[in-house]
């Protein structure tokens, strides 16, 4: 691992897209393969350890989000020497529902190239949360971690869902289509969302196998995972999926890093003002924020609330 790790090396920041593609591809090649798949998308391997990493993500989630602008398998192949699977696709608004998909992934079936690792673990968030899930059936007994996963976006199925009217158009019908359905056979499925997006959580109860563990994220919005990595959390969520180890309790100590997140205290100053019957609670979370440092929106909704003879 130690040797590995020294070897692999990236420098991925600051890159125009062309030049960033173009890199991840040289770097891909070089410890293991990068392949075009249809139009759109491409698979890049690298090849470390006996623990495999399949993660979904888009080039502009990449981009923006990761650390190093890498895909997200590939901090864990440099700290942990796990080899890492990317499917990247170029736009946000596929699904990953392209038939060069379903028959790159009948090909590693075929080689049998799942059978060479000892843990495996799908990754995904959204769209890409929904692909992981449903790709998953190519690697029986293995585990997944989906945040936000849509389950489907089949009219048939999931009518009430129009916040992405326009992938209705694909297939979701055929291969890998119906993601709970394809998740029956995995070792551990965990489903993480914010039950205040309403669309989110009616997707999340239709994963309802017993293999399956609902963990919530409340008022962190619609990016969850964005969310998560900048609590610096994620990367332990995803490290305790691997090894089977994530629990309700593991993850609850996780999520007390919101209370220290700006965007979700925000979201909860929010939520809760306006509302008579929260008042007192609102002046508490704005105590606890403004006592963490200098933060003048928490102070002034305080002081506030303290000239109307709001206690806490």
């Amino acid at each position: 691992m130690k040797d590995f790790a020294a070897a692999f090396s990236f420098d991925l920041s600051d890159l125009d897209r062309p030049t960033w593609l173009e890199r991840v591809e040289e770097t891909a090649e070089e410890f293991g393969h990068a392949e075009p798949i249809g139009p759109s998308h491409s698979a890049l391997l690298i090849d470390a350890g006996r623990t495999l990493l399949v993660a979904f993500e888009t080039v502009a989630q990449v981009r923006k989000s990761n650390d190093s602008s890498a895909p997200i398998g590939w901090g864990f192949a440099q700290s942990h020497g796990w080899s890492s699977l990317t499917l990247l696709a170029e736009a946000e608004t596929d699904w990953f529902r392209h038939p060069a998909i379903f028959g790159y992934f009948d090909r590693m079936i075929d080689d049998g190239f799942f059978d060479d690792f000892d843990q495996i673990l799908f990754y995904g968030a959204g769209a890409a949360g929904y692909a992981a899930a449903a790709s998953s059936v190519a690697a029986p007994d293995t585990r997944v971690l989906a945040i936000q996963p849509q389950a489907t976006l089949d009219p048939a199925l999931a009518r009430w869902d129009r916040r992405h009217l326009e992938a209705r158009r694909l297939d979701f019908s055929s291969r890998f289509g119906y993601a709970p359905m394809m998740v029956e056979t995995a070792e551990s499925v965990w489903v993480i969302h914010d039950p205040s997006v309403i669309e989110d959580a009616v997707h999340a109860s239709l994963f309802n196998g017993a293999n399956t563990t609902h963990l919530t994220c409340p008022y962190l919005g619609p990016d969850a995972d964005r969310g998560l990595n900048s609590m610096d959390v994620l990367p332990e969520l995803i490290e305790q999926a691997m090894d089977g180890a994530l629990t309700p309790a593991s993850y609850a100590q996780l999520w007390r890093a919101r209370q220290l997140h700006l965007p979700y205290l925000r979201t909860l100053m929010y939520r809760l003002d306006g509302e008579e019957r929260h008042q007192r609670l609102l002046a508490r979370l704005c105590r606890h924020v403004a006592a963490h440092g200098n933060r003048p929106l928490f102070a002034k909704k305080l002081a506030e609330l303290e000239a109307q003879g709001v206690t806490t």
